[in-house]
């Protein structure tokens, strides 16, 4: 596609909400998936050394 303006490629085609809302979903999970996975981990660790 060929865009003539910064608008019209943000817009999409008018899809544009789709779009950048479908990145920023994923962009979120992307970001948040490592940083709970680590705070499992630490968990587990913790509950791992605790005497039973």
């Amino acid at each position: 596609m060929n865009w003539n303006s910064a608008s019209e490629f943000f817009a999409m085609g008018g899809y544009g909400l789709y779009v950048w809302g479908s990145y920023a979903v994923t962009a979120a999970f992307m970001l948040t998936e490592p940083w709970l996975a680590a705070r499992r981990r630490r968990r587990a660790l913790r509950a791992a050394a605790q005497p039973q």
